[in-house]
C-alpha cells in the first residue's frame, strides 16, 4: 500500500494556488480538466517530492457552498525551520492561527478554511519571540 493523495475541494483556483504554491511552497505537478464532469483536478507536491502527489485540489465548476468541514481534520507538512516558515507566511498575509509557541507546531488555514499543520523537522526548536507569547487567532 502507498499513500497517494488527500483531496481538498476549493472554490477559487487562483486564490488556492496562491496559498498552496506561492505562500506554502508546494509545486503543481499535474492538472486535469474533466469537462464532462465539470471539474478540474490539480495535484500538488512538496519540493523534492514531485513524483508523489500529496494534495489534490478539486475545483467543481458549478459553485456550491462547502462549509468549513472541520471534521476533515488537517493537512500536515514537515518544515526545515518553523519560525522562518511562519515569518514568511505572516509577511505574505497568511494568519498564523496557532503560532509555534513550542518551537514545533503551528497551524494556518487555506482560503477555503482547510487547516494546515506545520511541524518542525527533527524536533522542537527553542521557544522564541514573537511566537512564544503570540495568542491563537481564529480557528485551527
Amino acid at each position: 500500500m502507498r499513500f497517494l493523495h488527500t483531496m481538498v475541494r476549493v472554490t477559487d483556483v487562483d486564490q488556492s494556488l496562491d496559498f498552496y504554491c506561492n505562500k506554502l511552497g508546494l509545486k503543481e505537478v499535474r492538472r486535469k480538466d474533466v469537462p464532462a464532469g465539470r471539474y478540474t483536478l490539480i495535484f500538488l507536491a512538496a519540493p523534492g517530492q514531485e513524483d508523489v502527489a500529496e494534495v489534490e485540489l478539486t475545483h467543481n465548476w458549478d459553485p456550491e457552498p462547502y462549509g468549513e468541514g472541520r471534521n476533515f481534520g488537517h493537512l500536515a507538512f514537515e518544515v526545515e525551520d518553523i519560525y522562518a516558515t511562519c515569518e514568511r507566511l505572516l509577511a505574505s498575509g497568511v494568519t498564523i492561527n496557532r503560532p509555534p509557541r513550542d518551537g514545533y507546531m503551528a497551524f494556518v488555514r487555506s482560503p477555503d478554511n482547510v487547516s494546515v499543520e506545520l511541524l518542525q523537522k527533527g524536533g522542537p526548536k527553542a521557544p522564541a519571540e514573537p511566537w512564544a507569547s503570540m495568542p491563537n487567532t481564529g480557528k485551527w
